[in-house]
């Protein structure tokens, strides 16, 4: 399998890129000091996705690419090879035919791999390349674990019952009257750690941002936040309330002893080969304390601009945005809506040997290589305000600041966007044009706002229909014209849902992706804003200018099939 034609040839040939990005690119590859890649240096600036640079490799290797987000695996080719090698080699057996093993690899140039696992099986192999955390997904996902949630919990309460586990003292901890000693024996018994173990690494299989530890008064209900919602996963008996809790608060260097305050800690872990860390805080409340662990998955940030689900067109707008030298960005939408992904995508489109970036944030959740990241410290005395005004003084090109949240920190991010700097920051408003509106609610006069504001992206996510249960549907054509949907004449319109099936789990979904309001700000949206003009004026002026507000671009992700009619009432017509 030889390199027959250079990667950006094939990267033009597909039409993923034009010659004058690839250029950008080449240009970036030789001022860079690693020898990064081609494919690495195209994704780290955003002109392709980690998917298509895998698709174009293959070209060049002469190996078909697979998709394992929608294809699933023969039990028979699973059997063939152990879960052992298939985590270590990163790879994944997909069929088997005519006496050959299609096998999904990180590398299909791999002769080791291929050498072993041909030994193993006793066929032949037949490689194919596919995105390297897909394969650790589906990995996860295909081999059943040998032991279920459910058999863990058997076993503690076994363990409990049979007197290995003092009943006794099980209930005393849930009613706090154990020494700290004994609290701490009965959160290191095997069966409690395992649970706390297998909790975690199933909600990192199913793709969960958060996992709730919530105590109730008859039992202990563990649920986990999958693309934006909250699941039931399991209840765990009563009785490991105070074993599982604190052992929870032992993984995260807490407190056990300390059960009437609120705790903050952290946890840091290698699972199937992907570095994550959980953020962890606890809560006292009735019938104990509750956990919350936030899932940061560190390979999830180098996402790049043309992932996020902007559509070509604001895509083409927001790109000419972050390109400039000087000014203000905003990125605005609720908690959980993507923002700060959206600002690490900048980031890296951004990210060059040529420019000093500077990030101040609260908490530093993922760490980008080649970027001064500062985390604030309120008791030490760094807040944004006083992180941003030292970093001015550290010879930036571009600063991100995790979120305006007072006057101050404000007027010291239009200080440094007036004096040459690009400043990239987050705002808690329901759309674009509100944003102007939330800086003159914190006391900033409209003249520094119009002077130094270039545009605000609003956001929100949406749950992307399963594409393994997709299906076509007619909706009554009197519902369609009631979302402002005009048809012609009495046509029909074809829409999609997801009927609900094993890999979606039921729900028809799988995955997000974000819908989007831009608000480029011209001379007629900085007269308004001198004006003092309500945020409803400056929004007609900026549709009058090109903006697609959120909900025309969630109906335009409606009409291509991306999600429902029903996900984007949820997420974006309820507002």
């Amino acid at each position: 399998m030889a390199r027959s034609q250079a990667l950006g040839e094939i990267c033009l040939r597909l039409n993923l890129l034009t010659r004058e990005q690839l250029q950008q690119a080449l240009e970036k590859q030789k001022q860079l000091q690693t020898q990064e890649s081609l494919g690495d240096v195209l994704v780290k600036m955003g002109f392709i996705g980690e998917k298509d640079r895998i698709r174009c490799l293959g070209e060049q290797y002469g190996v078909p690419f697979i998709d394992l987000t929608e294809v699933e695996p023969e039990p028979e080719a699973l059997r063939m090879v152990s879960q052992e090698v298939a985590r270590r080699q990163k790879v994944l057996p997909v069929a088997v035919k005519n006496d050959k093993l299609s096998l999904a690899m990180k590398n299909p140039l791999d002769i080791f791999a291929i050498d072993e696992i041909r030994l193993m099986t006793g066929i032949e192999v037949e490689p194919m390349i596919a995105v390297e955390d897909e394969i650790v997904a589906a990995v996860g996902r295909f081999y059943k674990s040998q032991v279920s949630v459910k058999e863990v919990v058997s076993d503690v309460m076994r363990d409990i019952d049979g007197g290995k586990i003092d009943f006794t003292t099980a209930e005393k901890a849930a009613e706090e009257e154990i020494s700290i000693e004994q609290l701490r024996e009965l959160s290191e018994e095997a069966p409690v750690i395992r649970l706390a173990n297998l909790i975690i690494s199933r909600a990192v299989a199913d793709s969960a941002s958060d996992i709730h530890i919530e105590p109730t008064r008859d039992a202990v209900r563990i649920r986990f936040r999958i693309d934006g919602i909250l699941q039931e996963a399991l209840a765990v008996p009563k009785k490991i309330q105070a074993s599982l809790i604190s052992r929870v608060k032992i993984m995260a260097e807490m407190d056990i002893a300390e059960k009437r305050a609120p705790q903050d800690g952290r946890i840091g872990a290698v699972i199937d080969g992907r570095q994550f860390d959980f953020r962890v805080s606890t809560l006292p409340s009735v019938y104990g304390e509750k956990i919350v662990l936030r899932v940061l998955d560190k390979s999830s940030i180098s996402i790049g601009l043309n992932n996020l689900g902007l559509l070509p067109e604001t895509l083409e707008r927001f790109e000419s945005v972050v390109m400039r030298t000087y000014g203000i960005i905003l990125v605005t939408g609720p908690t959980g809506s993507g923002k700060s992904t959206t600002l690490y995508s900048v980031l890296s489109k951004l990210n060059s040997g040529e420019k000093n970036i500077l990030t101040i944030e609260d908490p530093v959740e993922y760490e980008h290589a080649g970027i001064t990241q500062t985390q604030i410290n309120p008791r030490a005395g760094l807040t944004f305000a006083s992180g941003l005004r030292t970093m001015l003084r550290q010879d930036p090109n571009i600063i991100m600041v995790g979120e305006v949240r007072d006057s101050e920190t404000a007027l010291i991010a239009i200080e440094a966007a007036l004096t040459g700097h690009l400043v990239l920051s987050t705002l808690h408003t329901n759309d674009a044009p509100g944003a102007v509106t939330r800086l003159i609610d914190m006391g900033v006069e409209p003249f520094l706002i119009a002077s130094s504001v270039i545009g605000v992206l609003a956001q929100r996510l949406v749950r992307v229909i399963c594409a393994k249960c997709k299906e076509q549907y007619k909706p009554p054509i009197d519902a369609v014209k009631r979302l402002g949907i005009h048809l012609d004449g009495e046509s029909a319109v074809t829409f999609y849902r997801g009927r609900g099936c094993d890999y979606c789990k039921g729900t028809g979904y799988k995955g997000r992706i974000g819908v989007y309001e831009l608000m480029v700000v011209n001379d007629s949206i900085r007269d308004l804003v001198l004006a003092r003009s309500s945020s409803h004026a400056v929004r007609e002026a900026a549709i009058e200018t090109g903006m697609k507000t959120l909900r025309q671009d969630a109906m335009e992700k409606i009409l291509l099939g991306t999600t429902t009619l029903e996900e984007s009432l949820r997420v974006i017509y309820s507002g």
